[in-house]
Order: C-alpha cells, then structure tokens, then sequence
C-alpha cells in the first residue's frame, strides 16, 4: 500500500519534488501520513480517488488506490483517506491502523 501510494505521489510530481513519511504511534493506533509535492486533488475528489476506475493518468487502469483503500479496510481493519492537498503545493494520504 505504501508503494503505491509513493508510486502515484511521485508520477503527481512529475520529475521533481519530495516525499515525506510521518509515523505517529498513539495508544491504539499508528498515523502513517505520506505527503508529496505534486499537482494536487482538488478536495471534491478525495473519496472518489478509491474508487475502482477512477484514474487521471492516460494509461492509468485506476485499480491502485481501490486496492490499497481493500488492503487496508479488509485485511487490517483499517482506514486509508486524503488527509489533505493543497494545489500545486502537497498532498497528505493518511492511513490509520488499530494497534
């Protein structure tokens, strides 16, 4: 999940820009918040970024973030959502995992 996370963060960024991984260890649960410096979601389309299909890329099949958001809410009881993004400017994906 944090492979393709980092994989669409760095074709949003298209050649330059950072990455950073943030890990926050709370009583009952771990914060990992991946943040990019890439073009942006506009905040009409954060759910629907995991949904199967949906894609912005021209060779895109849309099936990356749909995975992750089953990987995290059915195999770890978890959530996978856009935290936030700022155009042109940083996107935070939070994934939240019980302990």
């Amino acid at each position: 999940v944090i492979e393709n996370v980092c994989k669409n963060a760095v074709d949003s960024m298209e050649g330059s820009g950072n990455i950073k991984i943030f890990i926050r260890d709370y009583a009952h649960e771990v914060h990992v918040d991946i943040q990019d410096e890439g073009k942006g979601i506009s905040g009409r389309l954060f759910k629907t970024v995991f949904k199967p299909g949906f894609t912005t890329k021209s060779k895109g099949w849309g099936l990356g973030l749909s995975l992750s958001k089953r990987i995290i809410e059915l195999y770890h009881g978890g959530r996978i959502f856009i935290m936030s993004s700022i155009p042109n400017v940083r996107t935070t994906v939070r994934i939240v995992l019980r302990k």
